[in-house]
């Protein structure tokens, strides 16, 4: 059964059906589409479009079919065009004529857009909960990891920090992920519901009653910015974009860190897998998969993005293209964020192997030349001592802190003993606001 037909002579051609059907995708609507039909057959009630017993009678089906599907009694299959004809046609095969009534004063565009606004909003809170748990991993590593690492900048050792502080990093990038994600449901929660086709109905109906019944903080101002709006869309899978790119960096030192040539970290063997020809091989392919899956993210966005840019008002079919790609992006976060917080969760630290890096890395070269300032000397001349010094040591194969007195004294006679505690590593962190970086 379709919603519409009258007007037409000739069937839909077969091609048309299967081109034009969402049911294979907009199927995972079912639960939004029956609550936003209970709210806005309420409405009709409430406002005497319908009789209370009507109201009840509709409801109690729609309830009904929300049980079957829940329990397997109702598979969402079927030629059908979409999950609202699915669900509509479903009900009227269980209550009779009267759930042909359930529609009046309703468009399929502002039933839609309601549905999507509502699983979207759910969705989004179940992404927030996962960056927080997320977070919570974060936290926990690096209470439990507060060894000396090498800092890094142009993926050349830099200055010394702590893993813990160096994985903070990512807790704060995830904080502003979530309050992005915070945000996008603040600016969205308005109710496209009764905004009809595209400038409502004759009906005397009540679209604050259907908003506040639904969770919206209030009814969208304008009926044809409500059917057409896509914007919360493209402002959430934006958001999953950027969320996509901060776990592509974690993932890309993960597998720095767990390669030989850094061993910074150990991958549990729960997220990492082997070479079919390699029997030595353990390969992070939980990270890599993260990594690669971020541009499949970004090339949701630019299907959106694209779908949009030439629409105009109000509502277009092309509109229909917006659910594939939220969906997939949703799906992908998701699972990218819960994989990263078991990854993290078992990840083991090699403190021994970090702090080797360190003493290899002149991380305290910064400090060797605030101590010549100190006494004195000028930060730029003090900046070309130590560079001399640096050069030393290369070719001596020994870091600033093994040499002796007597050879700092050749490249400044302001060196003295308690130079060696002025570029102690341990001391460098808890100098002023390194205090940060110990925790």
């Amino acid at each position: 059964m379709k919603l519409w037909g009258g007007r037409f002579k000739k069937a839909e051609n077969k091609l048309m059906e299967d081109f034009n059907s969402s049911l294979s995708f907009d199927k995972r609507l079912f639960y939004e589409d029956i609550e936003g039909s209970i709210a806005h057959v309420s409405m009709l009630a409430k406002c005497g479009i319908l009789q209370e017993n009507e109201k009840d009678t509709i409801i109690k089906g729609l309830n009904s079919i929300l049980d079957d599907i829940n329990e397997g009694k109702l598979k969402i299959e079927g030629d059908y065009e979409d999950i609202h004809s699915f669900i509509e046609t479903n009900l009227i095969l269980k209550i009779g004529q009267v759930g042909k009534k359930l529609h009046t004063a309703r468009s399929r565009n502002d039933q839609v857009a309601v549905d999507m606004k509502l699983y979207a909003k759910k969705s989004t809170k179940n992404v927030i909960e996962a960056i927080e748990n997320l977070q919570q991993v974060i936290k926990e590593l690096g209470e439990k990891n507060k060894v000396i690492m090498p800092g890094y900048t142009h993926l050349q050792r830099a200055q010394p920090v702590t893993f813990k502080y160096h994985i903070m990093a990512y807790y704060y990038m995830l904080e502003r992920d979530r309050k992005r994600l915070l945000n996008a449901l603040e600016v969205m929660n308005e109710s496209p519901l009764g905004c009809c086709a595209l400038a409502g109905t004759t009906y005397n109906t009540d679209r604050n009653y259907t908003a506040l019944k639904l969770g919206f903080n209030n009814p969208v101002d304008n009926f044809m910015d409500g059917v057409s709006d896509r914007d919360y869309i493209i402002e959430i899978i934006s958001d999953f974009s950027i969320i996509m790119m901060h776990l592509s960096r974690l993932s890309e030192e993960l597998i720095l860190w767990s390669s030989s040539e850094f061993g910074f970290v150990k991958i549990d063997d729960e997220f990492a897998t082997g070479s079919s020809i390699m029997p030595q091989k353990k390969n992070p392919d939980a990270a890599e998969l993260v990594r690669g899956k971020t541009g499949r993210v970004y090339g949701n966005l630019m299907s959106i993005l694209t779908t949009m840019k030439g629409i105009p008002l109000a509502y277009n079919k092309d509109m229909q293209e917006d659910k594939e790609p939220f969906f997939d992006a949703l799906d992908t976060v998701l699972s990218c964020i819960n994989i990263m917080t078991g990854m993290l969760s078992t990840l083991e630290v090699k403190g021994e192997n970090t702090i080797k890096a360190v003493k290899k890395g002149f991380l305290n070269a910064t400090e060797a030349a605030d101590y010549l300032v100190n006494k004195g000397v000028a930060f730029r001349d003090a900046h070309k001592v130590i560079g001399e010094i640096v050069l030393y040591c290369e070719e001596k194969n020994k870091s600033i802190e093994d040499l002796s007195l007597e050879e700092l004294k050749k490249f400044n006679s302001l060196f003295k003993e308690d130079v060696y505690e002025f570029i102690n590593y341990e001391n460098t962190l808890s100098r002023g606001i390194k205090k940060d970086i110990i925790g």
